[in-house]
């Protein structure tokens, strides 16, 4: 197998490098991403790529990924932050992915493509059932912010070619991954000594290990089985319970003054937490059903995030 990663540096994309490294059958990984980046090996290259210009996108798959025979294209290389906006955002995450899956499929030696998604794009409701499968709603609320409408759209551009492209093709919507470096909402939300949650509200949160959401992908890669598969994490909790095992203070506040608190503290000290972006998440809850990926990938989530505070030991900073 010869594997092209698409924002392989960051901590998902190295992870997920060291494991192919490590696989013999693995004969070369290309390594894709916007930094400066000098990594070489016989079975290791990098290229430096803008993937908002289409020309780039093309010669790196019909140039680079052509040469090197590239069988498989994992893309990861979404836009991590919720609080940029606006065309060239939109270009990262959407308008690349289409350019990337469009030359891929001109490409004759590559046979798969599996594109990291997320749990974000479904849309949680009060009367949507709290366990959601690969055929629950999806986020289409104009309202929605873009970091969702964006991810929305990037995978159903992806869905749609599943069955008429000579790929086939993989979709991961995987849990939240709660580690730095991620664009995850909950690792910023948990940097604070106080965490504010609505009141009246504890809803159940599922958190991805690194290592577990990099062995989805090693496993989408080697098997034959195409289509969309949840990505579920070993950690499933309620969101009092994350705080205190991440040794934080439980503060509930009544919901309307949740979004103006947090506007006001990304302003003063420039974090990344948008209540808006987990206002239902918060209240409603919901968990993805990964039966389909533990029946057709072999996965099965057997490393636990490594929380601050081991259990039994998260009662003592609750309120």
């Amino acid at each position: 197998m010869r594997v092209l990663v698409v924002g392989a540096t960051m901590p998902l994309g190295a992870a997920l490098v060291q494991r192919l490294l490590d696989d013999p059958d693995v004969e070369h990984v290309l390594e894709v991403g916007s930094e400066p980046y000098a990594s070489a090996t016989p079975r290791l290259s990098y290229q430096r790529v803008d993937l908002t210009r289409e020309r780039a996108v093309h010669d790196l798959v019909h140039g680079v990924a052509r040469k090197l025979e590239i069988d498989a294209v994992v893309h990861l290389a979404l836009h991590r932050s919720a609080r940029d906006e606006g065309a060239r955002i939109h270009a990262r995450n959407v308008e690349a992915t289409r350019q990337l899956l469009r030359c891929c499929a001109e490409v004759p030696t590559i046979r798969r493509f599996v594109f990291q998604s997320t749990a974000a794009v479904y849309a949680l409701r009060s009367t949507a059932p709290a366990l959601l499968d690969e055929d629950a709603a999806l986020e289409f609320d104009p309202g929605a912010t873009q970091w969702i409408r964006d991810r929305v759209e990037a995978d159903l551009t992806v869905c749609a070619r599943m069955g008429m492209s000579p790929m086939s093709i993989v979709v991961l919507r995987a849990a939240e991954i709660l580690a730095p470096a991620m664009g995850s909402q909950l690792w910023d939300y948990l940097q604070s000594r106080v965490c504010l949650r609505p009141l009246g509200f504890d809803p159940m949160i599922n958190v991805l290990s690194l290592e577990d959401a990099a062995d989805a992908i090693r496993l989408a890669l080697a098997t034959t089985s195409q289509g969309v598969f949840n990505i579920a994490g070993a950690d499933t909790l309620p969101l009092s319970r994350l705080i205190a095992r991440w040794g934080r203070r439980d503060v509930p506040v009544p919901g309307p003054l949740l979004a103006p608190l947090y506007r006001l503290r990304a302003w003063s000290i420039g974090l990344e937490f948008r209540y808006d972006l987990n206002l239902r998440r918060f209240h409603v809850g919901g968990q993805v059903d990964d039966t389909r990926a533990r029946a057709e990938l072999g996965y099965g989530a057997t490393r636990p995030t490594a929380w601050p505070r081991p259990a039994g030991d998260d009662h003592s900073t609750a309120t």
